[in-house]
This record gives C-alpha cells, sequence and structure tokens, in this order.
C-alpha cells in the first residue's frame, strides 16, 4: 500500500509539472516550459501526449530537428494521430524533407480525407518545391471543407506571390485580413505585394499599420528600411535600421544595411567595419563577403577575393540574383568554372530568367564550347525573343560555326534592337564577309567536277583569290 501511494505520488507530480507547462507556454515562457516538460518526462517517459507538447515548444524555440524527434516518439503509441502526423509533416518541410512531409499529408489524407490542416499545410509545402499546380489543387480541396480558412488564403497567396501574380496574392490576402484580422505579419505582407506592384503610397500605409500593431517585429522594420531606400529615403532608412540596432543590438542583417548605406556615400571605412561587424555576429549572413570580395580585387587581391566569394556562394540564400551577381564577379577574376555553377544554381531557382541563360551562354563560349554555348543562347532567346544581346552573341557563335544564313536572321533582328550598337555594325560586316567568301567557294566547287583538261586542271589560280582567306573568330521553407 505505501509503494503504491509513493508511486502515485511521483506520477501526480510529473502531472502538475505538465500542467505548469502548459501555463508557461501560454505565457510565452518557452524555455521554462520546456524544462517542466523535461521534468514531467523524466519521470514517465511513456506519454505520448507529453512528447507531443515538447514537440509544440521546441518548434516555438525554431528547433525543429528536435521537435521532430518529439513527434515521432509520440507517434509510436499513437500512429493514426493527425494532429501529431501534421505537426511532423509541418517541421518535415521547415527542414527541406519534402518527400517526408507529402508522405505524412498523404497518410493523414488516408486516415482521414476530412482533415483539412494536411491540404492548407500541404500547400506550403508544394510552393517551397516549386510545385505551384499542386499548391492550388490542395487549396481547392481544403476549401471543400474550410471555406473560410485564412491560413488557406494566406498560404496560397504566398504561392501567388512568389509567382509574380501580386494582385491576385494581394486579393487573397486581403481575404486572410478580412477572416482574421489579427493573423500574423498580414499588414506586412500586403505590404510587399503593393510594393511589388510599384503602388508605394498603399505599401507605405501597410508596413506602417504592422509597425503599429507590432512595433518590436524587427524583420518588418528592416523591410520597411529597405523599401524606404527604395524610394530614396535613405535618412528615413538609416533610423530604421539603427531602431532595429536598439531592439536588438546583434542584427547582423541591419548591420549589413548600414554598411551598404556607407558604401553609397563613400564611407568605404566605415562600411567595411560594419560588413565585418556583421560577419562576426553572424558568419553565415549573405552579403558582406560579396562586398569584401569587390575591396580585394580593387586592390589587386585575386586569391582572396576568390576565396570570399566561394564562401559567399556557399551561405547566399536561393535568390537568383545574388548568384548572378556573384557569376559576375568570378568571370571578373577569370574563374568560369566557377562563373558557371553560380549560374546553374541561379538557373535551379529560377528557370524562366533569360539572363542567366543568356550568361551561360557566354561563359560557355569563353570556354570554347560553342554547340553548349549555341543551346544557351538558343534557351534565351526561347524565354525572350528579343533579348538583343543574345541575338548579337548567338550571331557570332553563328559565325564561328559556320551558319551562315541564321547568323544573319538574328543580327538583322538584333539591329532592329539596338540600332547604335557598334559591335552589331563591326559583326553584321564580318558576317557579309564570311557570306560573301563562301559564295565564291561554291562557285569554284561547282566548276571541278567540269575541268576535262588536263592543261586546265594543273593550271594555278592567279589574282585575287590565291592571298585571299578568312578565320573563324574565337569566341571563347496539441497541446
Amino acid at each position: 500500500m505505501l509503494f503504491e501511494e509513493t508511486e502515485f505520488g511521483w506520477y501526480d507530480k510529473a502531472e502538475l509539472k505538465a500542467r505548469r507547462a502548459y501555463e508557461l507556454y501560454e505565457d510565452g515562457e518557452m524555455s521554462q516550459a520546456l524544462a517542466q516538460l523535461e521534468e514531467a518526462l523524466h519521470i514517465n517517459p511513456s506519454n505520448s501526449s507529453w512528447h507531443f507538447n515538447k514537440g509544440l515548444v521546441l518548434d516555438a524555440k525554431e528547433r525543429f530537428e528536435e521537435a521532430i524527434r518529439e513527434y515521432q516518439t509520440a507517434l509510436e503509441s499513437n500512429p493514426l494521430d493527425t494532429e501529431i502526423l501534421n505537426s511532423l509533416a509541418v517541421d518535415y518541410t521547415r527542414t527541406g524533407q519534402y518527400d517526408l512531409a507529402i508522405e505524412a499529408f498523404e497518410h493523414i489524407e488516408d486516415i482521414d480525407p476530412q482533415f483539412e490542416p494536411c491540404y492548407c499545410n500541404r500547400m506550403i509545402t508544394y510552393t517551397e518545391m516549386g510545385q505551384h499546380d499542386l499548391a492550388e489543387q490542395m487549396f481547392y480541396l481544403a476549401q471543400q471543407i474550410d471555406p473560410d480558412c485564412p491560413l488557406c488564403y494566406y498560404n496560397i497567396g504566398n504561392s501567388l506571390f512568389i509567382r509574380g501574380q501580386y494582385k491576385k496574392a494581394i486579393s487573397c490576402w486581403q481575404r486572410t485580413a478580412e477572416l482574421e484580422p489579427s493573423h500574423p505579419q498580414i499588414n506586412y505582407r500586403i505590404a510587399q505585394g503593393y510594393w511589388s506592384l510599384g503602388q508605394m503610397g498603399k505599401g507605405r500605409k501597410r508596413f506602417l499599420d504592422e509597425i503599429r500593431l507590432n512595433p518590436g517585429d524587427t524583420d518588418v522594420i528592416i523591410d520597411y528600411g529597405l523599401f524606404l531606400l527604395d524610394t530614396g529615403e535613405v535618412e528615413a532608412a538609416k533610423e530604421k535600421f539603427h531602431r532595429v540596432l536598439e531592439l536588438k543590438p546583434d542584427s547582423p542583417t541591419a548591420l549589413f544595411y548600414l554598411g551598404e548605406i556607407a558604401l553609397d556615400n563613400g564611407s568605404y571605412e566605415q562600411a567595411l567595419k560594419l560588413f565585418k561587424k556583421a560577419l562576426n555576429d553572424d558568419s553565415k549572413l549573405a552579403g558582406p563577403r560579396y562586398r569584401l570580395a569587390q575591396k580585394a580585387l580593387a586592390q589587386g587581391q585575386i586569391e582572396k577575393a576568390k576565396q570570399h566569394l566561394i564562401r559567399e556562394l556557399n551561405t547566399a540564400k536561393e535568390c537568383p540574383e545574388v548568384f548572378v551577381s556573384i557569376a559576375s564577379m568570378f568571370l571578373t577574376i577569370g574563374e568560369l568554372d566557377l562563373a558557371k555553377y553560380s549560374l546553374l544554381k541561379a538557373a535551379d531557382v529560377n528557370h524562366s530568367n533569360a539572363d542567366i541563360y543568356y550568361y551561360l551562354g557566354l561563359v560557355s563560349a569563353m570556354n570554347g564550347s560553342l554547340e553548349e554555348a549555341s543551346e544557351f543562347f538558343g534557351h534565351t532567346l526561347d524565354i525572350n525573343p528579343e533579348h538583343y544581346r543574345a541575338l548579337r552573341d548567338s550571331a557570332l557563335v553563328c559565325l564561328a560555326k559556320g551558319a551562315l544564313e541564321k547568323a544573319v536572321v538574328r543580327i538583322e533582328k538584333a539591329k532592329t534592337l539596338a540600332e547604335n550598337d557598334s559591335q552589331l555594325t563591326s559583326l553584321s560586316r564580318r558576317i557579309r564577309l564570311a557570306r560573301f567568301v563562301r559564295g565564291i567557294t561554291d562557285i569554284c566547287s561547282r566548276f571541278k567536277p567540269h575541268i576535262r583538261s588536263r592543261k586546265l586542271k594543273n593550271k594555278k589560280i592567279t589574282g585575287p583569290l590565291q592571298n585571299f582567306s578568312i578565320k573563324a573568330p574565337r569566341v571563347k521553407k496539441k497541446w
């Protein structure tokens, strides 16, 4: 009897700790909540609900890999619990394990096809995978179950925004705001939509609405600072970045943009200090090493510039414009293979950017791979038939390959797009000359089979043709 009372006392103590953890979680005290749950699980490690709750706390602390392990442990006792499976799938998405996320969402659908979150959250997974058609399918499936889910409109709005459909994205986010006015960062998202459309007045209003509601959200303040830079309000932008440093003194992003402003104002030493301090606070921050590479290059320190660029390439976010900028620097220092690698990474992120394929064509031509260059230039023109530089340079490649008729077509179209390009004029002359020579060669070759006289056959040709030659140019994201 005494043993039973003692055992009950221990488990009762664990239950009290778990309840206390819930209170702390609700109050936003995540570290204390986590400590209470760990003590409860130390007493009773087989309680799957507590493992699930611990996963939720770890999610709130952005410790997603640890949260996944807690959800997996919770599933061992409750393999058909859709709430646990849903949280697990969401964290698979957060950690880039998309195949596992889709598998978990589909398992939920098999267990309970009316469980709306498995469609709503799957939109995020498909959006991050770039499979926007499937994201839309999930939206319509979720709508059949809950047509007024604010998160659904928010998620599909994100997909639309990524695809450049800003008006539709704004419309979806406005629907989210109607259904849930307190939805996190909804004014911020709408502001980004208006900003992308160039409707700066509406964008500014939404930014200010978000900041009034959440004055401590440093992510929003930083983006508003960038918005102000875009509108030319440099001093106001500086004030926002300094405000971020008041709220978060170790914000490397704010330091970086202050460095950018200093650089633009010609305060090179101040900019350099800010870039280095930003890297000290976050060694994986994208941007500062690119600037340090520029400085090294300006000082003739080619190898140092190269090392900065390689590290920048390994830490850069999935942004094609960043990869293209890095590639341009690699081209400047003659690192063609690294330039090509940077451009291919850009192409993986954005398949429809004509400039990426144009630069890939340039790199291939500089490497002497004319067939590959021709393919890249051709793909550039498939995306943008009026890309005059691709027309011009592909004409040069065609000339080098002897495809003169195709060269003529492309150079003539390029001339209609950029009449004053001196390179076009020069290239056009070279193509005409090559066609002239080919024409004479063709005429001569027609006569050869018909020459019967031994005397004429052996006669040496004299005149303008004997010294004439042409060389092909060298184109190098329960309680």
